[in-house]
């Protein structure tokens, strides 16, 4: 009687030790699943702000008088930020190319194509615009469903160019 009742014990404790591990096994998972959650939409986040701010970036760092315009190159728009290095006028394109956002430097009048650009980060869609003097930024990055809107002032004091 006493051998059966130390088993049943032990066959009690052992079960409870299962359903322990199982509740802590759910528990376990279920963080996860909201870890793994809250890192893509961080990452999506990030993407997010990091194009914008490139973008606003470039166009901060050549905000002269005549030194942004929105040009065709490859697929579509493209924003060209010109400015003047020892007398010779040079050029950084900002434009999508497949499926990212590419930058290429270069000479204003030398003939280069979209594949020699320089990978930024992946992208959607990029479309550039100006309304009088303020440049429209909408790009979608490539995890977004939606766009996102920019709108940059440039302040050298004039408005600027559309090209097509």
């Amino acid at each position: 009687m006493k051998n059966r009742r130390n088993h049943l014990e032990g066959l009690i404790a052992l079960l409870l030790f299962g359903v322990f591990a199982v509740c802590l096994l759910m528990v376990l998972l279920s963080g996860a699943d909201a870890y793994q959650n809250l890192t893509e939409k961080d990452q999506m986040s990030y993407d997010n702000r990091v194009c914008g701010q490139y973008i606003a970036t470039q166009v901060r760092q050549y905000d002269h008088l005549d030194s942004i315009s929105i040009v065709k190159f490859g697929e579509g728009d493209a924003l060209s930020l010109s400015q003047e290095i020892d007398g010779e006028l040079y050029t950084t394109i900002i434009y999508r190319h497949g499926s990212y956002l590419m930058e290429l430097f270069c000479s204003a009048y030398s003939q280069m194509s979209p594949e020699d650009g320089e990978k930024i980060m992946p992208i959607q869609e990029l479309m550039l615009s100006f309304d009088g003097s303020i440049l429209r930024v909408q790009y979608k990055g490539i995890r977004e469903e939606r766009l996102t809107s920019m709108l940059l002032s440039p302040r050298s004091g004039k408005e600027a160019s559309y090209e097509k």
